[in-house]
């Protein structure tokens, strides 16, 4: 199994590529999550429950954005129903993640995430893959880790549409319409993110 992969004991979760876990399924993780028994899971709590398959903190500008598409009532965290769309949201994107790593090394290298921009939809340089290697390789591997993959896509605004490809979306006449890439380079060529405010497959047994 993935080091990316929940781990909630034998028996337990959905299989991969499964619909939305039962209730209470979700509530049970919901509660392992929520440490101090708020009923709101904060970025920490968010942080310290997920894995990014390296052994380091899951990245913090991913968990705040994460926490912020759905934080409906700006409180700084998500309640019980609110985490039932983190869930989701976390899952298609390890779905997606895990059909681009090819050698399933837990890790996306250059080529792979080439493979997984064109696959939205988005032609790209090579100079520009490039960048975006430096821009959120965190380890200094030359390869992305899954919490630096979504915070990519989060920057490159692709989102994760259930039953089509990541990155298109419906235009007119229900023809699929490319999401904007978001401008990544200054005029010296580094990249620069905009102004900022994972499934299964993250989260870790406490």
């Amino acid at each position: 199994m993935a080091a990316y992969s929940y781990r909630p004991g034998p028996g337990a979760g959905p299989a991969a590529g499964a619909a939305l876990p039962d209730q209470s399924f979700l509530w049970n993780v919901f509660q392992r999550v929520d440490k101090d028994r708020s009923g709101v899971i904060s970025d920490n709590e968010l942080q310290q429950a997920l894995s990014n398959g390296t052994w380091t903190p899951f990245n913090p500008v991913t968990v705040r954005s994460i926490i912020s598409m759905f934080d409906r009532e700006n409180k700084a965290g998500v309640n019980f129903s609110e985490f039932t769309g983190v869930w989701k949201y976390i899952t298609d994107w390890q779905n997606v993640f895990r059909t681009y790593d090819r050698d399933n090394s837990g890790m996306i290298d250059r080529n792979e995430l080439k493979q997984a921009l064109s696959g939205f939809g988005y032609r790209l340089s090579d100079q520009f893959h490039d960048i975006l290697i430096r821009k959120f390789d965190r380890q200094g591997r030359g390869q992305i880790a899954f919490d630096d993959f979504i915070q990519g896509c989060i920057v490159l605004q692709v989102p994760v549409f259930v039953g089509r490809r990541p990155g298109l979306r419906k235009g007119r006449r229900g023809r699929p319409e490319r999401r904007p890439l978001t401008r990544m380079c200054s005029s010296r060529g580094q990249t620069r993110e905009p102004g900022s405010g994972a499934g299964d497959g993250c989260f870790l047994e406490k």
